[in-house]
């Protein structure tokens, strides 16, 4: 039973998959439960060196699942405990050193946009289509969109999509800075493919060590972000994979420029 979430762990990769297409990969309370054990299972294996996040079917996700919310008589205590259940999924994959590219088709809505913004990096296809409806059912920002969707585009253009009735297409998401990359949708898989082998291919724990520092430090005082930055270049300077890179990139500046 995959409760809406499939994981696949393989070579240093982790794939993790929304499975719930015939709901568009809207969250319903067992599918919130599941993204958080996988956020913890993920990040707490040191296997792991980045994170591809995607979804089968038509959409990416379209937040979480209100039909379900309506018909199974649940409670605004339920549906409090069920958004934090994902909210600790969310905060476990943006606060670890992993870098996480999130392949992202047709609908992004509500919530979804947080599900995305978790991922450190953005490919769309051209098909994409982004969001709010938080207003028009009644209902306020969660999955970490009051806070992850202003820090992608900005607070003004943040309150336009939950102020409006506005949908963002693919080209708009990319200029806003929503998305990094928009793609024909039969070249999605790949360019997301090809960016976490770049990483695992590359110097992959400083990679996640930059997306922690990015992450963690948009919450705390620059002093404590200097402090940390500074421990965590000079740990990352002791490791063997950084001193053979910085003695192959010493060498090669002795060199001088090419002619």
């Amino acid at each position: 039973m995959t409760d809406g979430i499939l994981l696949h762990v393989e070579g240093g990769l982790a794939r993790v998959t929304f499975d719930r297409p015939a709901s568009l990969n809207a969250m319903d309370f067992p599918m919130a439960r599941r993204w958080r054990d996988v956020a913890h299972e993920v990040t707490s294996d040191s296997s792991v060196g980045a994170v591809i996040l995607d979804a089968n079917g038509p959409a990416f996700c379209a937040g979480g699942d209100v039909v379900a919310m309506s018909t199974s008589g649940s409670t605004g205590a339920e549906v409090t405990e069920t958004a934090r259940a994902i909210h600790d999924g969310i905060r476990t994959f943006a606060e670890a050193p992993l870098p996480m590219v999130a392949a992202v088709q047709g609908a992004v809505a509500g919530g979804g946009l947080g599900l995305m913004l978790t991922a450190d990096y953005v490919v769309a296809s051209e098909n994409a289509r982004f969001v709010s409806r938080y207003a028009d059912i009644g209902l306020t920002p969660d999955l970490g969109v009051s806070t992850l969707l202003p820090a992608a585009i900005g607070q003004r253009r943040a309150l336009q999509l939950l102020l409006q009735d506005r949908m963002l297409s693919a080209a708009e998401a990319r200029d806003w800075g929503l998305v990094a990359e928009v793609v024909a949708s039969a070249e999605l898989s790949a360019r997301v493919d090809e960016i976490a082998r770049f990483w695992l291919d590359g110097a992959t724990a400083a990679f996640g060590q930059a997306t922690r520092l990015v992450r963690v430090g948009a919450g705390r005082a620059f002093a404590e972000n200097l402090d940390d930055e500074a421990a965590t270049i000079g740990a990352a300077f002791d490791t063997p994979e950084a001193r053979a890179r910085v003695q192959a990139f010493a060498a090669a500046s002795a060199k001088g420029p090419r002619s």
